[in-house]
Order: structure tokens, then C-alpha cells, then sequence
């Protein structure tokens, strides 16, 4: 639970619009951002097994994720489990094909985010 509350702590309430607006246009940006959502993960960080790994997973993984937006290439690889296949061309704003609504799109693709990285903060804090 303490892992969830810091997750969106750090993804929601400490993100201000600037970060939001730009993390995906420049590194500054998303830098900021991920370093803010990880400092609240120092709390649970020195439980970890090898703490200062987490905690550079935690933060890079984060980075990585909203600066290249990398939710949208899990969403278009897990779209190949149906027919019929989609082009990127189609899909490269939210790995959804612009057929489905853009709301739903947004907000499935907000999904697969959160879920990236609440995998990825898991298995930081237990297995590193």
C-alpha cells in the first residue's frame, strides 16, 4: 500500500504542468520529474535488499518510461494478440489505432503507465 500512496504522490500530486507539459519534448523536464517522484521512495528504499540499485532503478525506469512515453510501445506490442495487426503509423501517439475514441485511448494508455512503473517500483524494492 505504502508503495501505491508514493506512486501517485510522485506521478500526480507533486508533478506540476510544466513537467506534465514537457516531459515528453525535452530530458530537463522529465528529469525533474523523476527525480521529485523518487526522492518520497527513499521511506521504503532502505528496506531493499541493495538500496542505492532500487533507488537508481526507480528513478531511471521513470525517466525512461515518461520521456519516450514507452507505455505506447507496451500497449501496440500487446494489440499483436488480436486481429487484425495494426500499423504504428496508426498507433504512435498511444499505441492505440486512432479508430478507438481518444479519451479511451488516453486513459488506457494512463493505465499501462502506472502499471510500468508500480511493476517496476515492486520489483525494485524486493528483488534489488
Amino acid at each position: 500500500m505504502e508503495q501505491l500512496i508514493l506512486h501517485l504522490l510522485g506521478d500526480y500530486v507533486t508533478q506540476s504542468d510544466w513537467m506534465a507539459a514537457n516531459k515528453t519534448k525535452a530530458s530537463f523536464p522529465a528529469f525533474a520529474h523523476a527525480l521529485i517522484y523518487s526522492l518520497p521512495f527513499l521511506l521504503l528504499i532502505g528496506s531493499a535488499p541493495k538500496p542505492i540499485l532500487a533507488g537508481l532503478v526507480i528513478f531511471g525506469t521513470h525517466f525512461l518510461i515518461d520521456r519516450f512515453r514507452l507505455a505506447r510501445y507496451v500497449v501496440f506490442a500487446k494489440n499483436f494478440l488480436g486481429s487484425p495487426w495494426p500499423e504504428w503509423s496508426d498507433c504512435s501517439v498511444t499505441g492505440y489505432p486512432s479508430a478507438r475514441p481518444a479519451w479511451l485511448a488516453v486513459w488506457l494508455l494512463i493505465a499501462a503507465d502506472n502499471t510500468l512503473h508500480l511493476a517496476i517500483n515492486y520489483a525494485a524494492l524486493r528483488w534489488l
